[in-house]
């Protein structure tokens, strides 16, 4: 039975929604400003699907008392959106334009509008600012265990971090590599504590506390980590094959920059008038990692684009249509 609800605009006409991103937040969206008879453009970015292509077993995704893979989770939340409608174009946006409606999405040459736009473009990795990391990016340098763990089978990597991305990544790397040290700068972790203890118990983990990675080395590959200690100011130059940085992540928003309010941290800034996904721009509004620079959690990006569908939608159905339109 043919379940599409939204249609496509006629050529030259503007969408009624575009969605930047094709994470949680993008797909949630999509579902809900299609279900709600808009015809909905996400343009996805051309490695689609956010953080969670990147993440083995999801735990904490209600529904799957058995876990998910998360690329299996992003492709169903996909086939849901393009099932009510949504078309899918998988490359990156390179320019916006929302001084006046419809807004103007570039994408290379190609220019599409919309009556509303939702932004969904997530977050990025941070890398260490250490001499050789960039260098050995792909030699030994990830930042995704999922990705990589199998190419250090029975070798020594480390995990740079203290969040629950770290201990994530620590936990792969402990299925494939001989031994995981986690080094993390301060002498506590701000995981959470069902992950902490998680680690903390399997015997193949040892930490480094108070701890810093201050030069990576190798010339094809990496080959030793120099590690400060930060109580004491001692140096040491130690062996490892593999290191995984899960420090954090930038908010992409650099195409909204004058353009939005953004805050301090690059976030894009909700402002909550009727439209709880508001921001500084009528008829734009944000989810997902790019409004949250907190909790990161699938869940909570499947929140807020729900609320960022809903609001779009809304939208469509209380202004006045755009010129154009």
């Amino acid at each position: 039975m043919d379940e599409t609800i939204a249609k496509i605009p006629a050529q030259g006409e503007p969408w009624d929604v575009i969605i930047l991103g094709s994470g949680p937040a993008a797909l949630t969206a999509a579902i809900y400003t299609t279900r709600g008879s808009a015809s909905t453009l996400i343009i996805g970015g051309e490695k689609w699907g956010g953080q969670l292509m990147l993440t083995s077993t999801v735990d904490n995704f209600p529904g799957f008392p058995e876990g998910v893979q998360g690329p299996d989770l992003m492709m169903a939340m996909r086939k849901q959106a393009e099932r009510f409608g949504a078309e899918f174009l998988e490359k990156n946006a390179t320019e916006v334009e929302i001084s006046k409606r419809p807004f103007t999405v570039s994408v290379g040459t190609e220019k599409y509008l919309a009556k509303a736009l939702i932004v969904a473009t997530g977050a990025q990795t941070l890398w260490l600012d250490a001499p050789g990391i960039k260098e050995l990016i792909g030699r030994g340098v990830s930042s995704c265990a999922p990705c990589d763990a199998p190419f250090f089978r029975d070798k020594k990597v480390a995990v740079v971090g203290g969040g629950d991305s770290a201990m994530e990544e620590a936990f792969v790397l402990t299925k494939y590599a001989s031994g995981v040290t986690i080094i993390h700068r301060r002498d506590a972790f701000r995981a959470s504590a069902a992950m902490q203890q998680k680690v903390l118990n399997n015997p193949k983990i040892k930490i480094m506390w108070n701890s810093e990675v201050t030069e990576a080395k190798g010339t094809d590959k990496l080959t030793s980590l120099v590690i400060k200690n930060n109580k004491d100011g001692s140096t040491a130059e130690l062996p490892f094959d593999g290191l995984f940085v899960a420090i954090g992540h930038k908010p992409l928003s650099d195409l909204f920059k004058g353009k939005l309010t953004l805050e301090d941290n690059g976030c894009i800034k909700n402002f909550y008038d009727k439209y709880h996904s508001a921001t500084s721009v009528a008829g734009v509004f944000v989810s997902g990692d790019v409004l949250d620079a907190q909790y990161k959690q699938a869940a909570t990006s499947v929140g807020t684009g729900c609320i960022a569908g809903m609001d779009a939608i809304k939208f469509l159905e209380e202004s006045p249509p755009a010129p154009g339109s």
